[in-house]
């Protein structure tokens, strides 16, 4: 079994050395930027599965890095951990709208940084999205680029979170994905606790693509845990 590669990139050379010391005591294949131009070359090339982006960052701050990583089609699922030593809540918000998965605030310990990585690439290689720009079985035909969603050749209106919520599904068809995961993932850390918006979403979305919402085929539930796309 391959190891989860991880970059850190911080100008703080005994920080950088003290993670890349402990992560690869825990299993994982390291590797190093002091600078943002190197690290997105490092991503580029090397596939890091998750980055541990400084903010304060010479030539290119983390902030940046984080969104050319996020834009790019081939990086986009790349995951990300901010670190910061601000402490400010503009600098949180700024990361988790860009696309960064966590954020921690210098100075952390050790062990809560690993129970975060822990969590991120556990998130990350349950919920491993497709590349996929169209979706068509029976009388659903779905368009991922144009956000349009046909049933029996006729377009239905849904919100974007609905469109959002089914994407993941599809994208992720067969796999079980749990309430946390999908809230998480579609809604963000503000609504982290809040499952009933994902069985309320759910059910929006059954009774537009089911033919028997009360008897669905395509949007299974596992009870206790969370959905299933099948199909």
């Amino acid at each position: 079994m391959s190891k989860d590669r991880i970059l850190i990139v911080d100008d703080e050379e005994n920080i950088l050395e003290l993670l890349r010391f402990n992560l690869e005591n825990s299993g994982y294949d390291v590797i190093g930027a002091s600078n943002g131009i190197d690290a997105l070359k490092l991503v580029k090339e090397k596939r890091p599965k998750l980055v541990l982006l400084d903010i304060m960052l010479p030539g290119m701050d983390g902030l940046d890095v984080c969104k050319e990583i996020k834009k790019d089609k081939d990086l986009k699922n790349t995951s990300i951990i901010m670190l910061t030593a601000k402490g400010e809540e503009l600098d949180k918000i700024l990361g988790l709208e860009l696309g960064a998965d966590d954020y921690m605030t210098k100075p952390f310990s050790i062990r809560e940084l690993l129970a975060r990585v822990k969590a991120v690439l556990r998130r990350t290689n349950v919920v491993d999205v497709k590349e996929e720009n169209f979706y068509e079985k029976g009388r659903i035909k779905i368009d991922f680029e144009r956000y349009e969603v046909l049933i029996n050749g006729e377009k239905i209106d849904t919100t974007l979170k609905e469109f959002e919520l089914l994407e993941m599904l599809i994208k992720n068809r067969g796999k079980i994905l749990n309430r946390e995961i999908l809230l998480e993932k579609i809604w963000g850390y503000e609504y982290i606790g809040e499952t009933r918006t994902v069985d309320v979403h759910i059910r929006y979305l059954r009774k537009k693509i089911e033919e028997d919402d009360k008897a669905p085929k395509f949007i299974e539930t596992i009870r206790g845990v969370g959905y299933r796309f099948n199909g």
